[in-house]
């Protein structure tokens, strides 16, 4: 595996693993591995087993696919500057009924 990834996907888990309020010590006895590992791991040093991972998304409440979402613009951007954004968004599309309309179908499924 691409160290690259490696250390994406370990900053991934581990801002999940935050964003949930785990403690490392708490999220790794979760997982049942050492505080250790779970460093190698978010650090990039490390692996994990597809064992691990099921633990990882099932503690989390995510699916597998949701670990690899990782792009640095994305990551980076705060949630103040997210709704900002979209705010923004929809000031421009409150011109254009068609848009709107579609924009409310999309909201209405959520």
């Amino acid at each position: 595996m691409s160290k690259v990834i490696q250390k994406e996907l370990g900053k991934r888990i581990q801002k999940l693993r935050k964003e949930a309020g785990y403690s490392q010590e708490k999220f790794a006895e979760k997982i049942d591995i050492a505080t250790t590992s779970l460093s190698y791991i978010e650090t990039g040093n490390g692996f994990f087993t597809s064992d691990t991972l099921e633990k990882i998304c099932s503690i989390l409440k995510i699916e597998p696919y949701e670990l690899f979402l990782f792009n640095d613009n994305f990551i980076s951007i705060t949630t103040e500057e997210m709704y900002k954004f979209i705010s923004e968004k929809l000031m421009q599309i409150k011109k254009h009924p068609d848009k709107l309309r579609e924009l409310y179908k999309y909201f209405k499924t959520l």
